[in-house]
């Protein structure tokens, strides 16, 4: 995937048809200083906007793979557009992620892009371990990557909130013992 050149175009047709979105998963991380290899871009989405990011990802030539109420999933024969995934933003929390996410410092070509902030990330990356506990390892090794790089910056309290949120308030203790002065 050519992550510029899909970048590119997602950015473009999302503030030309004024798409509520901001970057999550493993290209957020690294946005976030904790990079790590990732195979294909996610985001978060306004539900209200779905109808127009259909619309603009077929214009640019991706088909819809999968659809359901909490999330849609892209991919294109262009091999350089890859792969997109959107998580839909609904309910009151995945919306406050929405509205607190910022601008990523400048990416290639000085675009910026809408990055959820750091509690968001790994708050979504417990609910991925809640729903499907064989990810826990990945997610793990992602929230502490997380965690060292943003070290005095975190907010516990709304750590708090997400871990408790999905009955791993024990694995925040682990988290906040191995990164005390995160």
């Amino acid at each position: 995937m050519d992550f510029e050149k899909a970048l590119r175009l997602l950015l473009d047709g999302f503030e030309a048809r004024g798409i509520r979105c901001a970057a999550i998963g493993g290209f957020a991380l690294g946005l976030l200083g904790a990079p790590r290899a990732t195979l294909d871009l996610d985001f978060l989405v306004h539900r209200d906007d779905l109808t127009a990011l259909h619309v603009l990802m077929l214009s640019l030539g991706y088909s819809r793979r999968f659809v359901s109420e909490n999330v849609s999933q892209y991919s294109s024969a262009d091999r350089s557009l890859g792969y997109v995934d959107f998580l839909h933003a609904f309910r009151r929390v995945s919306l406050g992620m929405l509205d607190r996410a910022r601008e990523s410092a400048p990416l290639a070509g000085g675009r910026r892009l809408r990055v959820l902030e750091r509690e968001d990330v790994i708050g979504l990356k417990v609910q991925a371990m809640a729903n499907d506990p064989a990810r826990a390892a990945k997610e793990t090794a992602d929230i502490e990557a997380l965690a060292q790089a943003c070290r005095g910056k975190l907010d516990w309290g709304r750590l708090e909130e997400y871990f408790a949120m999905f009955k791993m308030s024990e694995r925040l203790a682990l988290l906040r013992a191995r990164f005390p002065d995160a």
